[in-house]
């Protein structure tokens, strides 16, 4: 393998961080250069629709690296500038400032991009939540004391409900599904959290789609669902998913679909790797494909990438993680190792579900694909090692098919 003089990273949040400095901790002492397209300085997501929502954090308790920490990478920053194209044969990055960065290696972690209503955008108070800055700006407006109407009961959705309701405000939340949470955990899970929502005063609006944002004088007032309820809104959050930011890699010949698809060692052509949420990959465990959307995949995943780009493809090594995520909401944290599908039978096997305190493993095909807790963090540690296994664990409280 040629040797490696210059890499490139794309997406100075979580993954291309992390890249960055598994990089130098690998030995890399070459030309290293981290592009974003924010002004900040890398910070982490998952405190945006909480603390940071919340006001209990500013800004800089966000950050991933002190700015001391960052120089000793030794790195060209980038910050505040797009990546616009990428030629794979000429082996460059052009940027949206008109600037080329060739590469030996190249790490794409650029994420997401929120998923917006076909309407209602253009009304002050509608908002979505990816960045920091969108954080800041809801915030200021949660201030005002709103009624806040949420669409999309995902995690992002509940986690912003659950936070709204905390700091006091008249909170609704809508979706599509029958409980929060569905296509996450299931709803058997689901209909927990919805209990957990609806014992916080949050009205839950679920099984309904939206079909109209409604404003005056270029502000919104309502959100009008499809059995004709009309919720009056001051402000509105949007958080019905998100797509992967690969725009910019039309073009580039690098296979696309639902992120930029990869072997199972991260590569998506010569010299190019993915890592985090942008990131498709072969999943043994189903026989499909998978991209996570999940904050320790993301450190995870560009540690893979960064030891397999800097080995070539006779020394890499395929990524196969056991996933693991969380969302705190409320009192609750409810964390999950493996996947927790909407049509696998869940099992309780330690604690109890009315008292908020328990473990779950999920069945699909014979075999112990995932196990979640309720504020049971402890207790759901040794259940890890049983992903993957055929057959009962112990004998618990079984609940069906969520």
């Amino acid at each position: 393998m040629a040797a490696m003089d210059r890499i490139v990273l794309v997406g100075a949040s979580a993954a291309g961080l992390t890249a960055a400095d598994a990089l130098r901790r690998e030995g890399f002492t070459g030309s290293l250069t981290l592009v974003g397209e924010e002004l900040w300085a890398p910070y982490d997501r998952p405190p945006l629709s909480k603390q940071v929502l919340a006001g209990a954090w500013e800004p800089e308790r966000a950050v991933l690296r002190q700015e001391a920490d960052i120089r000793r990478l030794n790195l060209d920053l980038r910050l505040g500038c797009r990546a616009t194209g990428l030629d794979p044969e000429a082996r460059t990055v052009t940027l949206a400032d008109g600037d080329r960065l060739r590469y030996d290696g190249l790490l794409l972690a650029t994420g997401l991009r929120p998923r917006r209503l076909p309407f209602g955008h253009d009304l002050a108070g509608v908002h979505v939540l990816r960045t920091l800055d969108d954080a800041l700006t809801l915030r200021t407006q949660l201030c005002a004391g709103p009624r806040v109407v949420v669409i999309g009961a995902g995690f992002l959705g509940s986690e912003i409900a659950a936070t709204a309701r905390g700091l006091g405000l008249d909170v609704a939340l809508v979706d599509t599904e029958p409980t929060p949470l569905a296509r996450q955990v299931g709803t058997w899970v689901g209909g927990l959290v919805a209990d957990l929502h609806r014992d916080h005063g949050v009205r839950l609006h679920l099984g309904r789609g939206v079909t109209g944002v409604t404003g005056a004088h270029g502000r919104v007032t309502a959100v009008t669902l499809d059995d004709g309820t009309r919720l009056p809104a001051d402000v509105v959050v949007v958080a019905i998913g998100s797509v992967p930011a690969v725009d910019w890699l039309a073009g580039s010949g690098l296979p696309l679909g639902d992120g930029v698809r990869c072997d199972s060692h991260c590569r998506a052509a010569p010299g190019v790797y993915a890592a985090g949420d942008v990131a498709n990959w072969p999943d043994p465990a189903t026989g499909g494909r998978v991209r996570l959307e999940q904050r320790m995949n993301a450190t995870e995943q560009a540690h893979a990438a960064v030891r397999n780009l800097l080995a070539g493809p006779g020394g890499s090594v395929p990524y196969t993680p056991v996933p693991f995520g969380w969302t705190d909401q409320y009192d609750a944290k409810i964390q999950f190792h493996g996947r927790c599908p909407a049509d696998a039978r869940v099992e309780c096997v330690d604690g109890d579900p009315q008292a908020r305190r328990f473990v779950a493993l999920y069945h699909l095909g014979g075999r112990v694909v995932g196990a979640l807790g309720w504020n049971s963090a402890r207790a759901l540690r040794p259940y890890r090692a049983h992903i993957g296994t055929a057959g009962a664990v112990t004998a618990g409280q079984g609940v069906g098919s969520a």
